[in-house]
């Protein structure tokens, strides 16, 4: 390590990291004999950065002021032949109210021997006497070199050569209903004409979202950004966030509001005291030599990562408050569930979602935002166990492909440093009232089972024209208008297929004048033997809602008021940003035996009154109708 005017340059042999001092800026990445892997075109403030965005308290939206953080002290925390850490350190006091984000903010970096990569991760902290603010977005990002980084990898089914920045500008690329969405008009390269550029084609659920990068073919080499913990992510295992786009950017993402909304903006009042530790995530590089595919690249990449999650927690991280194995904890048990009108023995509870988070009324991991989360799946038995859990308190949450609701375990946990804590078997009881009479869809909290159009030619992605991605095209808002220019969806409970007769999202219908309508869907379907006495129940769990109030009537489509209305809901934005799903919703409605028809036909009218824009809709999860228990 060495210290120039205003840099710091970290070497293990195999690859050579520079840092501006005292901003702690990543200038520089030297690797296999290529000079800077990074865009040296660029300021050297716009390579490599950790930055955030903040906004004032009284802000309801999700978007602020955008700040990158710059150190202003730099100290060397470890130096031995093994391991070299970094701090870059910004400390917040009243002259700056304003001016930068109320936090105190560590940055490391660290680098070890024999490693082919680089660590970073920070800790902010929030202190008594700092005033109050929202903390929309943190992340880390590296800008590559774009005559070299031409190839993306995020997952096994999504890879492939990008676009160029180029072709986003004015003279090449036309801009789309979504600011972030591009028509490639005129690309550099003509094989990417007439393909949407959008960065939420590639976005990823947290759970998987544990390697990403991009491959250079001349030189041959990798840079991949690996996650071995979700631990230190907000809004749970489902939250979905960017990974890769076109620049070549690539992305560590730890807080944002990207599918969630406001709910998942952290809010901090005056003097609220809170510290958390985001990372340490690995920087990897990797080569091969010339000729061999990219496959070869994403392998080793896949390799690695398995690699990484096996050492977590790290044991080099030297802040204190990065906890160590041994001041964490472990839990484990049995779930199992219990449907007396699917069976009248308990179940075990296989690939379940299990996992520890803050307290909180049931499924509020999926909108928690400030502290720490843990999630597992069980096995065929049931059985789950929860490892390196940092100290603190909790509640146990649990949700069950197959099942609505959500499982809370009534008891807060506590965990300690080195403790084992065995539940036992755990029973969940998912709502339910009633026999099944009908229903629609799976309970899965996504939207996938149900009809994906083709989206219009002239928005064709070939790398997403395959399941499972096929709801990760552009504009499939719009197909609903073409397919129901007029009249809205009828589903027939017995004849019509939710795979194919149920549009994916309930959106407005763009009529001919460039408006936005309101949309009513119908449900029709026969009972027998209505008891006028009994109350029936309808489940309708949602997978996603932007700005949309949905109404219920029964048998009478214009009722001025409905049975039932949600009030405006919602604010993740899915439909527009390509997800299957946002946040989850539940709403369990009566329905009085009074308004239903005896051995005849009835209708359920469900209405998304909230017209103006196509982006305004929910996406249904699933839709049942229970019977009396009577």
């Amino acid at each position: 390590m060495h210290f120039r005017k205003h840099h710091v340059v970290i070497d293990n042999g195999i690859l050579q990291l520079t840092l501006t001092n005292p901003g702690g800026f990543v200038t520089g990445v030297k690797y296999n004999n290529v000079e800077n892997i990074l865009e040296s075109h660029n300021d050297e403030s716009d390579r490599g950065y950790w930055d955030l965005v903040w906004s004032s308290p009284e802000s309801s939206g999700t978007t602020g002021t955008s700040e990158r953080i710059d150190g202003t002290s730099c100290e060397v925390i470890v130096e031995t032949e093994d391991q070299v850490e970094l701090s870059f350190t910004r400390t917040w006091d009243s002259t700056l109210k304003g001016k930068r984000v109320p936090l105190n903010i560590d940055k490391r970096f660290v680098l070890l021997r024999g490693s082919s990569g680089f660590y970073s991760y920070a800790i902010y902290e929030h202190l008594e006497g700092f005033p109050a603010f929202n903390l929309d977005e943190t992340r880390i990002a590296f800008k590559l070199r774009k005559d070299k980084f031409n190839y993306m990898a995020m997952s096994d089914d999504r890879q492939r050569y990008m676009p160029l920045p180029d072709d986003r500008s004015s003279d090449r690329g036309k801009p789309l209903a979504y600011p972030e969405a591009v028509l490639l008009v005129n690309p550099i390269e003509p094989e990417f004409k007439g393909e949407v550029d959008d960065k939420y084609q590639y976005s990823c659920e947290t759970k998987d979202l544990k390697v990403h990068g991009w491959i250079s073919a001349d030189p041959p080499i990798g840079f991949w950004q690996i996650t071995p913990s979700n631990e230190f992510r907000t809004g749970g295992p489902t939250k979905q966030e960017l990974t890769s786009h076109v620049g070549p950017i690539n992305l560590a993402m730890f807080i944002s509001a990207h599918y969630g909304g406001s709910d998942l903006v952290l809010k901090f009042s005056e003097g609220e005291k809170w510290k958390k530790v985001f990372g340490p995530v690995f920087m990897h590089l990797n080569s091969t030599s010339i000729g061999q595919d990219t496959f070869t690249f994403w392998n080793d990449a896949k390799n690695q990562m398995l690699e990484e999650v096996g050492k977590w927690p790290y044991s080099f991280p030297a802040s204190k408050d990065f906890q160590q194995a041994n001041e964490r904890g472990v839990i484990s048990g049995r779930l199992f569930v219990y449907d007396r009108f699917i069976s009248d023995e308990k179940t075990l509870a296989n690939g379940a979602y299990i996992g520890l988070a803050p307290p909180g009324d049931p499924g509020s991991w999926e909108r928690e935002n400030k502290g720490y989360q843990f999630w597992s799946k069980t096995n065929e038995q049931g059985d789950f166990m929860i490892e390196h859990v940092l100290a603190g308190t909790y509640n146990l949450y649990a949700w069950v492909v197959g099942f609505i609701g959500d499982y809370k375990n009534p008891t807060t946990i506590t965990i300690t440093p080195g403790c084992d804590i065995k539940l036992g078997d755990l029973v969940y009881e998912p709502p339910r009232e009633g026999p099944t009479i009908w229903e629609i869809g799976i309970p899965d909290r996504s939207a996938a089972e149900f009809y994906i159009p083709d989206p219009d030619p002239i928005y064709t992605n070939y790398f997403l024209s395959k399941d499972p991605n096929r709801f990760r095209q552009y504009g499939l808002w719009e197909r609903y208008a073409t397919l129901y220019p007029h009249d809205d969806l009828v589903f027939t409970v017995g004849e019509s297929d939710y795979k194919k007769d149920w549009f994916f999202a309930h959106v407005t219908r763009k009529k001919d004048d460039n408006t936005y309508e309101k949309t009513t869907w119908t449900i029709k379907f026969k009972l027998n033997n209505v008891n006028k006495d009994e109350t029936y129940k309808l489940r309708l769990a949602l997978a996603s809602a932007q700005v949309s109030d949905l109404q219920v009537r029964v048998n009478d489509p214009n009722k001025p008021l409905p049975l039932f209305s949600t009030g405006l809901i919602g604010g993740d934005n899915a439909i527009a940003r390509h997800g299957i799903h946002g946040l989850s919703w539940l709403f369990n409605i009566d329905i009085p035996g009074t308004v239903l028809v005896s051995n005849g036909e009835n209708a359920i009218y469900l209405t998304q009154a909230n017209e103006g824009t196509p982006f305004r809709g929910v996406m249904y999860d699933y839709i049942r109708l229970e019977g009396s228990n009577k």
